[in-house]
This record gives structure tokens, C-alpha cells and sequence, in this order.
């Protein structure tokens, strides 16, 4: 096909959905034809390397269930999720950074007090976990609701342990009149993100490593403020230059000092971009 018949039948394909009702969708759909047919041209891709690529995404969907989302992963280490996350976090300066949710949040994670246990039974350093909330102004948001979320000291979430009959790992908390929040919890270590399937075999394909910084994840929601979904990572960890899924962020980088007797201490504070 020439040049020209390329670019008619693009243009065929985009009329096609000319009459989608919804005018995001529309806009969506007609990039996305646009983008992936002069991807299409600009590889010169072959039909077996697209029957490839069918496979492989049929694999991708074959892999996911109720515990594991496969699509996520890959979108993460395509830096597709972080890219979503730039183009939606146009925030004013001071506010903390997003990063992405990962595959392992869980709603419905057990309410716990400030000053309660979030590990809940998961091995690992003990560690005191001490932030507030406010607002860019400084102004404190009290009764926001901190989502947290973290895997063991073998790199495991709650979720990849089907032996496990409750959460490990994983609570939800209040900040209080002051927008201060605390929990015991364990101190995060690096891990691998799930090899063992076709995400896995991507990463060993193209040589690229699979361990993620060791981090705890946050989502923090306010009513009049945007959600905040976050990471906070272990400055010195080996892996913050090669993060698999591009989550890392400068901003997000915090000590996590030994207090004595074992334990460690992570002091963190989250600013929310007011919306309202």
C-alpha cells in the first residue's frame, strides 16, 4: 500500500467512530487509531511481529485475576501509568508529588487507629511511621483519610499470601484535629515486582531489572482537596535509580533512622492541593 492509500485508510478507520456519542471517547479513539497505525508504518511491523504482539497481550490478560493485575504492571514498567499521572498533576508548587497506585492496593483495608499496629502480623524491622496532612498554605486538614499500604520484610503484600485469612500490611487512618497521623508498622525493603509472568519475561528479554526501591504507599482523600496517591521511598535504597516503574521522585525520598532497640522512625509530611 502506498503513502497515500496508508493515510486514507487512517482517515477511514477515524470516520468510522465519527459518530461515537461521547465526544472525549471520540477524541480518544481517533488519536488512538492516528498513533498506532503510523506506529504500525514508522516499525514497518511485520504480521508475524503483530501475531507476536496478540500474544503477548492475550497473556498479559490471561494472567490477571481477582489478586493480580497484570495490565497494571505492564502499564507501569512501559512508564505508561507515570506518564498518566504527569499529564493529571499539574499542582501548585509545594504540594507532594504523585506517583503511581501499583497493582496491590485493596479497598476495604481495615480501620486503625492512630497509634495502631499496621503491620498486623507481617515480619520485618519495627518502625514508627509519623506524618501530618495540610494544605499548601499550611493550614491542616484534620479527619482526611490515610490509605497505607506496604509489603513485608520478604518483599510480599498480604495479597500475594493466599494462606493469609486477613490484611497484613495495610490500614486505613484519621488524621486528627491537628492533621497528624501515626502508626507501628515494619520498615519497607526492596522487592521484585511479579517475574512470573509475560510482564516477567519482558523485563529478562530486554535486560532490565525487576526490584522496586523499597517504599511504603499512600493515598490520602480530603473532601475540597484532590486525592493523593503516593509513595515514600528509603534515601539510600540501591534500586531508586532503576525503579521498574518509574515511580520515583526526589521529593519523595526520606530517611528512615534506627531509634534504638531495633526499631526505626519515618517522619513524613503530605501537602494536598486544595480543589474547592
Amino acid at each position: 500500500m502506498s503513502a497515500a492509500g496508508s493515510d486514507t485508510l487512517v482517515q477511514q478507520v477515524v470516520e468510522r467512530f465519527g459518530d461515537t456519542p461521547d465526544p472525549r471517547l471520540r477524541e480518544i479513539l481517533g488519536s488512538l487509531v492516528r498513533h498506532l497505525h503510523g506506529f504500525i508504518r514508522e516499525t514497518r511491523l511485520t504480521e508475524q511481529e503483530w501475531i507476536k504482539g496478540i500474544a503477548f497481550l492475550t497473556a498479559v490478560g490471561q494472567k490477571c485475576d481477582d489478586r493480580r493485575q497484570e495490565f497494571i504492571l505492564l502499564s507501569d514498567v512501559l512508564g505508561a501509568s507515570m506518564q498518566v499521572v504527569a499529564v493529571q498533576s499539574e499542582r501548585p508548587t509545594g504540594c507532594t508529588e504523585s506517583t503511581v497506585f501499583g497493582p496491590f492496593h485493596v479497598e476495604g483495608a481495615p480501620q486503625v487507629p492512630n497509634g495502631g499496629d499496621v503491620a498486623s502480623g507481617a515480619h520485618g524491622t519495627p518502625c514508627l511511621v509519623r506524618g501530618t496532612v495540610c494544605a499548601a498554605n499550611g493550614q491542616e486538614v484534620a479527619g482526611a483519610t490515610v490509605d497505607v499500604w506496604q509489603s513485608d520484610d520478604d518483599g510480599l503484600y498480604d495479597v500475594q499470601r493466599p494462606e493469609l485469612q486477613r490484611a497484613q500490611g495495610r490500614g486505613v487512618l484519621t488524621t486528627d484535629a491537628h492533621g497528624a497521623f501515626w502508626f507501628r508498622s515494619v520498615v519497607p525493603v526492596p522487592y521484585p515486582i511479579p517475574t512470573d509472568g509475560p510482564v516477567g519475561d519482558l523485563l529478562r528479554t530486554t535486560r532490565r531489572s525487576p526490584w522496586r526501591p523499597a517504599h511504603l504507599h499512600f493515598r490520602i482523600q480530603a473532601p475540597g482537596y484532590e486525592t493523593l496517591i503516593t509513595h515514600v521511598f528509603r534515601t539510600g535504597d540501591p534500586h531508586l535509580a532503576s525503579d521498574p516503574v518509574f515511580g520515583v521522585r526526589p521529593s519523595l525520598v526520606a530517611d528512615w533512622p534506627a531509634t534504638g532497640e531495633g526499631q526505626h522512625e519515618l517522619q513524613f509530611d503530605f501537602v494536598l492541593h486544595r480543589t474547592s
